[in-house]
């Protein structure tokens, strides 16, 4: 049976065996783990998916080691979100032919408006000379005003289709981005853990895959309330466990901040079962012998 170093040296205290001021080690139940925990990669909120979307494609195996970017699944949302991208690209192809058709229409106009115009004038000098008479010259230059307004206005429903071609695209944009949503890919470096979805199923709130950093590992150790006085960050500290072929060393790097309830329970009968605890990360020194065994159950010294 194992007994907590502090424990020790507190028995040891109470005989004057050691000096209270001496700087104690700390032992405590720990857990393996990647750096920033286990990962759950979900699914995209995209429109289609809001009350779960179902797995098409799952393209990652458990333990594979993956890169950030690789594809890791397709979701059943992906082929009609190819045909509406298929739909949006015709509109914009049809919004371009729009344009060529309103641009000729307007040139067309304006230089109906130029004619006119030229009449006008011609018609006025006419009208100067005595040659014509006020009628057909007012009637020119209505004519021309008239001519000169729908070349105002063709010039306009060119600018409106140009738009529409903008807005055409726009809608290509945010099309193309959903549909890069339905093809779920890696979030960073790292491996595969655990799988929790299988093609057909719904996806849910576990997520697709748990992936975790194990090229970077930390043991957590979960030091009780009353000995966390004695630890700080820097201090070295030994993980063991029966599944280790020897001992990890590390450092402790971050004491986090909130007090839990213990989740890791030793095998002695006679712990405190509800004692509370915090956790504090340690960077281990080698992370191969740790990278295959994450929330492996360590024991951890956090020497002083």
């Amino acid at each position: 049976m194992k007994f907590r170093i502090s424990h020790c040296l507190a028995v040891l205290m109470a005989s004057g065996g050691v000096s209270a001021q001496e700087p104690q080690a700390v032992s405590a139940l720990g857990r393996l783990e990647p750096e920033h925990g286990i990962i759950r990669v979900a699914a995209a909120s995209t429109p289609d998916a809001v009350s779960g979307a179902v797995l098409a494609e799952l393209h990652v195996r458990e333990g594979d080691d993956i890169r950030e970017g690789d594809l890791v699944a397709v979701l059943d949302t992906a082929p009609v979100l190819a045909a509406r991208l298929q739909e949006a690209e015709a509109a914009v192809a049809l919004a371009e032919r729009e344009v060529e058709a309103a641009r000729s229409r307007a040139v067309e106009t304006c230089v109906r408006a130029d004619v006119a115009a030229d009449e006008a004038e011609r018609r006025e000098r006419l009208r100067a000379q005595g040659v014509a008479g006020e009628e057909e010259a007012e009637s020119a230059r209505g004519e021309a005003e008239a001519r000169k307004a729908s070349c105002a206005s063709a010039s306009t429903d060119v600018r409106l289709s140009e738009t529409a071609i903008l807005v055409a695209r726009a809608h290509v944009a945010r099309v193309q981005a959903e549909l890069a949503r339905s093809y779920i890919r890696a979030p960073f470096e790292g491996r595969v853990l655990d799988i929790t979805v299988r093609k057909g199923e719904l996806i849910g709130e576990k997520g697709i895959i748990e992936m975790g950093r194990v090229n970077h590992m930390f043991a957590i150790a979960e030091v009780y309330e009353t000995d966390i006085r004695h630890v700080r960050t820097g201090q070295r500290a030994t993980i063991s466990s029966a599944a280790l072929d020897q001992d990890l060393s590390g450092t402790v790097k971050y004491i986090r901040q909130k007090v839990h309830k213990q989740d890791e329970i030793g095998t002695d009968p006679a712990a405190r079962k509800d004692a509370r605890i915090i956790e504090v990360e340690i960077e281990l020194e080698n992370s191969a012998p740790a990278a295959g065994l994450t929330n492996l159950p360590v024991d951890v010294v956090i020497h002083p």
